[in-house]
């Protein structure tokens, strides 16, 4: 849940980067808020009600921009521009692609998006030994 609500703090905040566990947990939240209205909109309203269409829609309206925000973030963690979102315009291949890039690893150490939310430095390279003077 701290996930969820850390997303939320950042309302609005396209720069920096999101790592694979707050993106996917704050989606999850966010999946499981959205059947929860359905569910209990249904049972308590009946299933064809338009107060509970108004409730869905105004959640996922209140959840958009930050839902566009941590899609952002996380295409900066795999070193992507955000502009990458765009590819979901592509039907079909557009979601698997942006999906993919969603489940991979962050770009290790820091990028031209910021360090690592995991803390994870780059590798360096092995110490080549030093040649032995003759």
């Amino acid at each position: 849940m701290k996930n969820y609500t850390d997303v939320l703090k950042k309302y609005a905040v396209f720069d920096g980067r999101a790592s694979r566990t707050e993106f996917w947990m704050f989606s999850l939240v966010n999946a499981a808020i959205a059947i929860l209205i359905q569910i209990i909109g249904s049972m308590i309203l009946g299933k064809d009600s338009a107060l509970v269409v108004a409730v869905a829609g105004l959640y996922s309206l209140a959840i958009f921009i930050p839902s566009l925000a941590v899609n952002v973030r996380r295409l900066h963690d795999t070193g992507r521009s955000g502009w990458w979102m765009f590819i979901m315009f592509l039907p079909l291949i557009g979601m698997i692609v942006l999906l993919v890039f969603e489940v991979l690893d962050s770009e290790p150490g820091d990028n031209r998006f910021g360090p690592n939310p995991k803390g994870v430095s780059a590798p360096t390279a092995p110490a080549t030994p030093a040649a032995p003077v003759a």
